[in-house]
C-alpha cells in the first residue's frame, strides 16, 4: 500500500470568497494553469504564495520570465486573481508571465521535469508544536528534490520570522547537497510579515544553490 503523504498546509478554505472571486476561480484560473509549461528556461517557482504579494513583484522584475505560484489556499489563490485582472477579467499586462497551481506543489513536481532559476519558499507553516514537526514542508528529503530542479546557477531562497524553524531548516540543509549562499536578496514586505506571528524582530533568509 502506497505511504500517504503528509500535509503541510492547514484548511483549504477560509471566509466565503465573492461571486467575482468564484468566477475568477471558474474562469481565469484554468487559462494560467502551468500545466502545459515547457522547460524553455527563465522560470521562478513561488512555493505557497499567500495572497500573492511577493508573486506580482516577481512577475514585475521579472517582465521576460514566467513566475509560476503554488498554493493550496482557495483564499489567497482568489486574492492574486482579483489583483491581476481587471474589471472585465482580463489578465493586466504586467501580469503576462504568472501561471498558478491551485494545490499542493508536490504534486505539481511529480507531474513535470521543469527546471527554475529561481525557487521562493517565504514565510512557511512553521508548525510550532513538537507533535507537529512532521508536518514541516522543508525536510531534507524535499529540499534536495527542490536543488534537482534548479538550473545550473538557480537559487532556492527561503524566508521566515521564526526563527527556531530558520535553525532547523539549516539542519536540514546539511542532509543535502545544496550549499549556502551569501547573496544579497531584494525583499517586499507581505501580510504574512506584517503578522508576524513569532514576534521577532525580523525575518531571517536563506540561499541556497547547487
Amino acid at each position: 500500500m502506497e505511504k500517504q503523504e503528509i500535509r503541510t498546509f492547514g484548511r483549504r478554505h477560509g471566509k466565503k470568497l465573492s461571486a467575482r472571486q468564484l468566477r475568477l476561480i471558474d474562469t481565469v484560473l484554468p487559462a494560467i494553469s502551468p500545466k502545459n509549461i515547457k522547460n524553455a528556461g527563465n522560470l521562478i517557482l513561488e512555493i505557497g504564495f499567500g495572497a500573492g504579494e511577493h508573486l506580482r513583484d516577481l512577475a514585475i522584475r521579472n517582465p521576460g520570465k514566467i513566475i509560476i505560484g503554488a498554493e493550496p489556499f482557495m483564499n489567497g489563490v482568489a486574492s492574486l486573481l482579483s489583483a491581476i485582472t481587471d474589471d472585465s477579467d482580463g489578465i493586466l499586462p504586467e501580469y503576462a508571465g504568472i501561471r498558478v497551481w491551485a494545490d499542493d506543489v508536490r504534486i505539481f513536481l511529480r507531474e513535470t521535469d521543469l527546471q527554475f532559476d529561481e525557487i521562493w519558499v517565504l514565510h512557511p507553516d512553521p508548525w510550532p508544536k513538537a507533535k507537529h514537526e512532521k508536518r514541516r514542508l522543508l525536510t531534507g528529503e524535499f529540499l534536495s528534490q527542490l536543488g534537482e530542479r534548479l538550473t545550473e546557477s538557480g537559487q532556492i531562497i527561503i524566508g521566515t520570522d521564526h526563527h527556531e524553524y530558520f535553525d532547523w531548516i539549516c539542519e536540514q540543509v546539511k542532509k543535502t547537497t545544496l550549499s549556502r549562499q551569501n547573496t544579497g536578496i531584494n525583499m517586499i514586505e507581505t501580510r504574512y510579515q506584517h503578522k508576524n506571528m513569532a514576534g521577532t524582530d525580523a525575518p531571517k533568509y536563506l540561499v541556497l544553490g547547487k
